[in-house]
């Protein structure tokens, strides 16, 4: 297993790193759906944490349903977490962006068509970046 390093600078609570750190690894499909994830004391020993603050962070997990508890057996990843987790970051991460971007065209002075146009940039540009670094892939194989 490779170093796992927590921020205890950030202004983010250690309890919501390991969440958010726990919900990466359902995304990327290193946790799958029923599977088994870590105990609190396995958390602790890998972030070289107090297994309280481990709890804390499985806890709420359990509390937004992406993991379940069953009892004797430790906690499971929910069925559906992995599209509750797409969903709650589309709606917060993005969400959030959204607005600070809006907020900041319209400080600028730029209009609603302008940046729309803007956006439409960005995705063509995505997409040719994509487009060219699958090039790449194949290339090498």
């Amino acid at each position: 297993m490779r170093a796992i390093i927590l921020n205890s600078d950030s202004i983010k609570p250690i309890y919501i790193q390991i969440a958010e750190w726990l919900e990466a690894e359902i995304l990327k499909g290193n946790l799958t759906e029923d599977e088994r994830i870590y105990s609190q004391y396995q958390l602790a020993e890998i972030f070289t944490i107090n297994p309280a603050t481990a709890a804390k962070g499985l806890n709420l997990l359990a509390d937004e349903e992406i993991v379940y508890k069953k009892r004797g057996l430790g906690m499971f990843v929910s069925p559906h977490a992995k599209s509750y987790i797409l969903q709650k970051r589309k709606n917060q991460i993005l969400g959030q962006m959204i607005r600070d971007l809006v907020d900041e065209a319209v400080r600028l002075g730029v209009g609603k068509t302008e940046l729309l146009e803007m956006i439409e940039l960005a995705y063509q540009e995505a997409d040719d970046r994509d487009r060219e670094a699958g090039g790449e892939e194949e290339e090498k194989q």
